[in-house]
């Protein structure tokens, strides 16, 4: 597959698995990964939480990890990526009332460009108006939020993933294996499809 230049936006509290898991793995196949945040550069970190789910009647949350970014949000230029990531926790809750961060999202969909969001992502794709008309997943609590932009929200067990054009979605960090293939196999047909 030919090497990929990938924007993954975090802030913090971003779920520890979604973002250390995607991060490492897509570079790990040969892909470069710049994780960005606003209000932040690189070198500096965000804090992670850490989300389980272990009976209660949502996940719990503890905290996780310092993750170190290795870009600055400011200095970015989507027309440099090709493809974005928005990994869930409790950043995108936060992150979608930036209108620079709402605007690098709308500028990968109206670029056609791959979009992997997983668990609470969604919720930055819907504040940037994106969903109309599209079929994906999301941490099932986001699914009104999906809805109410215009998606429709597919129900998938906790270990899959949705594909809808270039838009690949799932509802958790449980959903990695899929939610990561998925992503590469839209990745790489991406990049061998000829330039527009």
């Amino acid at each position: 597959m030919k090497s990929a230049k990938l924007l993954l936006l975090a802030g913090d509290f971003v779920e520890d698995y979604e973002i250390m898991v995607p991060f490492q793995a897509l570079q790990m196949v040969g892909h470069t990964v710049h994780a960005v945040c606003p209000g932040k550069k690189k070198g500096e970190q965000v804090r992670t939480a850490i989300h389980d789910f272990e009976g209660d009647q949502t996940y719990s949350e503890k905290r996780g990890h310092n993750f170190t970014l290795n870009a600055t949000f400011d200095e970015i230029d989507p027309a440099d990526y090709d493809a974005l990531v928005v990994p869930g926790g409790r950043a995108p809750e936060y992150l979608r009332l930036n209108a620079r961060v709402l605007e690098v999202v709308r500028s990968f969909d109206q670029a056609d460009k791959p979009i992997a969001a997983l668990c609470h992502g969604p919720q930055l794709l819907a504040a940037a108006g994106i969903l109309k008309g599209r079929k994906l997943n999301a941490y099932p609590a986001c699914a009104p939020e999906v809805e109410l932009a215009g998606g429709t929200f597919v129900p998938v067990d906790f270990f899959d993933a949705v594909v809808d054009g270039k838009l690949v979605t799932g509802p958790a960090w449980t959903a990695h294996p899929a939610w990561l293939a998925r992503f590469l196999q839209v990745l790489e047909a991406h990049l061998a499809a000829p330039a527009a």
